[in-house]
């Protein structure tokens, strides 16, 4: 169990964490340094050091911890049945790339940048095991193996933050609608007792 200054050190690290990725998002990667992250927290820039071994260890552990939460807000809106599926694949794309476009387009800068590359690949490895975890708790809702859908949330995903960065709206539809007919097929096999959607433009 932590201890109350231990509780305040990490609710500290949180906030340093936080206002620097949004710093960044708003500014530019390569726009923001040590002074203005800690000007931002209402610290020194020595108090940083306090929390984090340098400012490429603060901006890897914002990265990861930011983009972690953007993934629990995308999961939180998960469908809850076959029947809101539908709903879910039509609203996710536009509502992500409104809310998490920017913190997408940072994290591929980030994370492709070849002093963070590593921090990546560890990031995306951990991102396969909590979206099978994720096709896991879909599994009882929709009826779906979670074997199936797997592969499916990566599809929905990349077409997701592929229209958060680009905008590009052919990308993203034609992938949805692919999406959408391989659900169909899994529906009519595993679920066939369940509504089929309505593909609505």
């Amino acid at each position: 169990m932590r201890t109350a200054n231990e509780e305040a050190r990490r609710h500290k690290e949180i906030e340093i964490m936080e206002t620097c990725f949004d710093c960044y998002v708003e500014n530019g990667f390569t726009s923001v340094g040590v002074k203005a992250i800690a000007k931002a927290c209402g610290c020194s820039s020595a108090s940083l050091y306090l929390y984090f071994d340098n400012l490429d260890d603060l901006i890897v552990k914002s990265t990861e911890y930011c983009m972690s939460k953007v993934e629990d807000e995308f999961m939180a809106k998960a469908p809850t049945d076959v029947e809101d599926l539908w709903r879910f694949i039509d609203e996710i794309p536009y509502w992500t790339a409104k809310k998490h476009g920017k913190k997408y387009r940072l994290m591929y800068q980030v994370y492709t940048h070849p002093k963070y590359r590593e921090y990546g690949q560890k990031f995306f490895k951990g991102v396969n095991e909590r979206y099978t975890e994720y096709a896991r708790s879909l599994e009882p809702k929709l009826g779906i193996p979670h074997e199936k859908l797997t592969p499916l949330i990566f599809i929905l995903i990349r077409a997701c933050v592929h229209y958060a960065l680009f905008e590009d709206e052919f990308y993203m539809k034609s992938q949805i609608e692919t999406l959408k007919e391989i659900l169909e097929l899994f529906i009519a096999k595993y679920t066939p007792n369940a509504r089929s959607g309505t593909f609505t433009e």
